[in-house]
């Protein structure tokens, strides 16, 4: 049967069949343009989720365009931690209020942020082993040409199967060609949000690693890397400042994951792994760097955790508050909206929320009566919580005491950081290169100095590292490898062909040094250069001219090079076997990476024999042993005469071959 109408919220479609296919069962979540819905595929009898858009997209007719296109381009990535999709269509229900739905796998299970509420934050061996599965999913979409852009813990499913899959690939780019948002929108959940999406709106490969960088940070520490009361003060933080080293805040985080953190969250996208494989690829070297092996990542229902006394997906307790000027999206995707774009008061930002199954309609029957009953009693209670919280609040904004930030520009962190705990504020440090202020010194805060703010309330410090320092280089070292170096130094790297160099003990390809040296103290962003190895220095041909040919061999193979016979040549001046020239000529310096091949040409000249008072037989003889050939002119007839004339004369030089003339009586 075709679905009712939508006015009544998710609960409308539940017993309802999309497209006389998809039978409705039950809400699993809800968000602000979207219901999942677990069903069943009735021709294949298959369970499936089912995603169905709210009724305000399904009336746009360029969101429903882009929506199955988007889908289309989703179903064509399969892979085992990709949730798969099915199918997607549009259930014409009544008039005008048709729904646009996807289908797609039913993974039974729970989410990465439901683990992380549980627990707080995750192991390095966890952490890693569930950030491996997003980046081999994402390598397979950036393969494909598709581009997540909304990466972030809710949309990565744990199943109970122990696999790791990620959800909603294309729905962002799909609500963004809709015209429910205007160009002053940015899609996509604040928090995870790469500059580039905030600066601009575009997104591309190195964004899905910049928000996998930030899930890790999260999965290390338990909370993402920027927090604030309006999304726009987050969006301004990922643009403006850099994600600290997760062993900043947490005790024990190994020097490797930091260092994985920072680079996968480097502002400029240009200095992150250029999409997901590359990322995965330094993943895996840094958990082997580690000695970490791959563990099973827990749902959060699984090995003997108890379930929250709620049902609902709520935001984190550090994600940005409900109150910000967003719109929802797909799955909890925020619409963030550029500074000066006009908000709709009634405008929301709720995420996602799985919602407690409902009663079937034989138990609503029977409980229906004893809810009505309740009604009276709750509403009571509910005035009654109401009327404690408001004159409780009253009482606490009253009595709650104020501060001003203190100066805190210049100096030193420890006294920056007495200034706050004197001042009753919580401190959070990150730290950044500076050229001018010294290490260790703070050089600014967040409220600013003189800002008014309440007791309790955190201030981030900025605070200087001092002058970059180019750091100790191992030679023969890779030059990706030197290059993650120098940015994680808050350096530039430069490769100039024109610095390689010949080098006797480091290898072609690899990097002899940098320049400046390192220790040297530079600005931040600094150019440095590396200096690669052109393989050992060029070695000159020995000249083996007119040598005997096993002697000119060897002579050749002891200077490094492999020497090869390549023809013959007619030199007038050489001995026959003796070596006419070699390719490269004598002299010529060749780079000795390998063994380097040199062509030794060999001489066929052929000294001519006397024939002369010999037998026929026996000067056909000789010839033959000579290389050469007779040419025979005999006087009388006489078969085998005696030579008594030849020409070219004996000792004479010809080319190997050439014919003899002679004379026989």
């Amino acid at each position: 049967m075709s679905s009712p109408p939508s006015d009544h919220g998710p609960q409308e479609l539940l017993g309802s069949s999309l497209e006389r296919r998809y039978r409705v069962d039950s809400v699993i979540a809800r968000g602000g343009m979207s219901t999942v819905y677990r069903g069943v595929d009735t021709r294949l009898d298959r369970p499936v989720a089912l995603k169905v858009m709210d009724a305000r997209y399904a009336g746009d007719p360029s969101f429903t365009e882009r929506f199955e296109r988007e889908a289309r381009a989703a179903a064509r990535l399969h892979h085992p931690n990709i949730v798969a999709v099915y199918d997607q269509g549009v259930d014409p229900g009544q008039p005008g209020q048709h729904h646009v739905y996807l289908v797609m796998q039913l993974v039974e299970g729970s989410t990465l942020r439901e683990l992380l509420r549980r627990r707080g934050r995750l192991s390095p061996a966890v952490a890693l082993s569930a950030l491996e599965a997003v980046l081999a999913a994402l390598s397979a979409a950036h393969r494909a040409g598709m581009v997540h852009r909304d990466v972030k813990p809710e949309n990565i499913l744990l199943g109970e199967d122990g696999a790791v899959r990620v959800t909603d690939f294309g729905l962002v780019r799909a609500a963004a060609g809709s015209n429910t948002t205007g160009d002053s929108v940015i899609l996509g959940t604040v928090a995870y949000l790469s500059p580039e999406q905030v600066a601009t709106g575009a997104a591309d490969a190195r964004s899905d690693v910049y928000a996998a960088g930030v899930v890790l940070y999260e999965l290390l520490t338990g909370r993402p890397p920027y927090t604030g009361d309006t999304a726009i003060s987050v969006a301004y933080r990922h643009v403006n400042e850099d994600v600290d080293a997760p062993g900043e805040h947490v005790d024990g985080v190994p020097a490797a994951l930091d260092r994985l953190v920072t680079r996968f969250t480097r502002r400029d996208p240009a200095h992150r792994p250029v999409d997901g494989a590359a990322a995965l690829r330094e993943l895996r070297t840094v958990r082997d760097e580690l000695g970490l092996a791959p563990v099973p990542v827990p749902a959060p229902s699984s090995s003997g955790e108890q379930a929250l006394p709620t049902a609902r997906l709520s935001p984190s307790s550090e994600s940005v508050p409900a109150e910000t000027n967003g719109r929802a999206g797909p799955l909890g995707t925020r619409a963030l909206h550029r500074p000066g774009a006009d908000v709709s008061a009634e405008e929301s930002t709720s995420e996602l929320a799985p919602v407690p199954a409902t009663d079937s309609p034989a138990e609503g029957g029977k409980r229906s009566g004893r809810r009505r009953a309740r009604v009276p009693t709750v509403l009571g209670l509910v005035v009654l919580l109401v009327g404690a919280l408001v004159t409780g609040g009253a009482l606490w904004w009253n009595s709650s005491s104020y501060v001003k930030v203190p100066e805190l520009a210049g100096r030193t962190l420890d006294e920056a950081k007495q200034r706050l705990r004197a001042a009753e504020l919580d401190v959070h440090v990150s730290r950044s290169f500076h050229d001018t202020v010294p290490e260790n010194t703070v050089i600014g805060s967040t409220p600013q100095q003189g800002t008014r703010i309440r007791t309790g309330d955190r201030v981030d410090l900025r605070v200087s590292r001092g002058r970059p320092t180019v750091p100790e280089i191992e030679p023969g070292s890779r030059v990706a490898e030197v290059e993650s170096k120098l940015r994680t130094a808050g350096l530039k790297p430069e490769r100039d062909s024109e610095a390689e160099r010949y080098h006797d003990s480091v290898p072609k390809g690899r990097v002899i040094g940098v320049t400046p040296s390192p220790g040297s103290e530079v600005n931040t962003e600094s150019t440095v250069t590396i200096i690669v190895s052109k393989g050992p220095p060029p070695e000159p041909v020995p000249d083996v001219r007119g040598t005997e040919k096993e002697k000119a061999l060897r002579t050749l193979r002891s200077a490094g090079f492999d020497p090869r016979v390549s023809g013959h040549e007619f030199a007038e001046d050489v001995p026959h076997g003796h070596v006419v020239r070699t390719d490269p000529s004598a002299g010529t310096e060749v780079p000795m990476d390998g063994e380097p091949r040199v062509e030794v040409v060999l001489s066929s000249a052929v000294s001519v024999p006397n024939f002369s008072g010999k037998q026929l037989d026996e000067a056909r003889r000789r010839a033959s042993e000579a290389g050469l050939e007779l040419k025979v002119e005999s006087l009388f007839g006489r078969e085998n005469g005696r030579v008594f004339g030849q020409f070219p004369l004996p000792g004479s030089t010809v080319e190997e071959g050439s014919k003899v003339r002679v004379t026989v009586f």
